[in-house]
C-alpha cells in the first residue's frame, strides 16, 4: 500500500490483535492536508481491525484501524533512540522518518492515499501498559501533526484496551535412554519427547556419536514437531553414520540435542540449549 512508503516499518512486534475496546479520533480545519477539514471517529468492534503494536524495546508502537471499504489509517510514533515511551510523557518537536534525527521523536499519522512527505508535531503519552517484548496492553495517547508546511494542524486522540498478554512460549526436550540399532547395517533409531505450553512449531537438531575401538561413527539429525500443550510429544529420527566405512554397533553412545521454536505471539524464539546424555543401542 502506498500509505506503507511513508513510514518506516516497526520491527520485532509482537502478534496483531484486535482491540477489546478502543476509539481513534481526529480531525482538522479547512485546509488541513490528511482530514480535509473533517471530523473522523473509529470504534474498537466496528471495523474490521484495531491493533496496537509496540516494539520489543518499549521505544515505539503503531495503531493500525482497518475500516470498511478498504479505508487504512495508521499512527506510528516513538521516542527518542534509545528510550521508551514513557506516561505522562509529551514528545514534542517529533518528525517522521526518515527525517528524525537519532535524538528526535517520531510521529507519522495518515490513511490509504493521505500522507505526508514532511511533518511535525508532538504527541503525548497519558497511559501506557505494557506486557512482555513490547506488547501493548492498554493505551491513551494524542497527538498533533503539521502535515507539508501547513499552519492548521491534525489534532487526535487514541484509546485502546487490548487482550490480556498472551503467555510467553515454555519449551523443554527429554532424550529417550534407550534406542534401537539394526544389525549389520548400523541403522539406528533415537528419539525422545517436546513440552510445550502453547502450540509451536519445534525443530529439533542434535548429533549422535559412539566411540568405538578403532573408529566413531556418527551422525547429525534434524526434525520437526507439531507440539500441543498438555502432554509431552514424542519424536524419533533414524539415521546411519554419517563417517566413511564406520557404523553404528550395540552399546551406549552419545547424544547431543537441542529445541528450537518462534513463539507465535511475540517477536522471540525459544531454545532448550543443548542437551547432552549416553543412551543405549540394543539390537532391534
Amino acid at each position: 500500500m502506498t500509505v506503507a512508503l511513508t513510514a518506516a516499518p516497526l520491527v520485532d512486534t509482537a502478534q496483531a490483535y484486535s482491540a477489546e475496546s478502543g476509539s481513534l479520533s481526529f480531525g482538522g480545519e479547512p485546509g488541513e492536508p490528511i482530514s480535509g477539514g473533517q471530523s473522523y471517529g473509529y470504534e474498537a468492534g466496528a471495523v474490521q481491525l484495531f491493533d496496537v503494536q509496540g516494539s520489543r524495546d518499549e521505544n515505539s508502537l503503531a495503531v493500525a484501524i482497518d475500516a470498511n471499504q478498504g479505508t487504512l489509517w495508521r499512527l506510528i510514533v516513538a521516542a527518542p533512540d534509545g528510550q521508551k515511551l514513557t506516561e505522562g510523557t509529551t514528545y514534542t518537536g517529533a518528525k517522521q522518518w526518515p527525517y528524525a534525527q537519532p535524538g528526535d521523536p517520531e510521529l507519522t499519522f495518515s490513511g490509504t492515499d493521505k500522507w505526508c512527505n514532511t511533518n511535525s508535531g508532538s504527541f503525548t503519552i497519558e497511559h501506557i501498559a505494557f506486557g512482555p517484548y513490547g506488547y501493548v496492553h492498554e493505551l491513551d495517547a494524542t497527538f498533533e501533526q503539521y502535515c507539508n508546511g501547513s499552519t492548521v494542524p491534525l489534532r487526535g486522540a487514541v484509546h485502546a484496551v487490548m487482550p490480556e498478554p498472551p503467555v510467553e512460549l515454555a519449551m523443554g526436550m527429554n532424550t529417550d535412554p534407550n534406542a534401537t540399532v539394526n544389525v549389520p547395517d548400523g541403522r539406528i533409531t533415537v528419539g525422545g519427547t517436546v513440552t510445550c505450553n502453547k502450540p509451536a512449531s519445534v525443530t529439533v537438531t542434535g548429533q549422535v556419536f559412539q566411540i568405538q575401538r578403532h573408529e566413531t561413527p556418527g551422525a547429525s539429525y534434524e526434525t520437526y514437531v507439531a507440539c500441543a500443550p498438555g502432554a509431552p510429544v514424542p519424536w524419533s529420527v533414524t539415521l546411519t553414520s554419517q563417517e566413511p566405512g564406520t557404523s553404528f554397533r550395540p552399546g551406549t553412545a552419545t547424544m547431543r540435542g537441542r529445541a528450537r521454536a518462534d513463539d507465535r505471539d511475540y517477536p522471540v524464539a525459544v531454545d532448550t540449549g543443548q542437551q547432552e546424555s549416553e543412551v543405549t543401542l540394543s539390537k532391534g
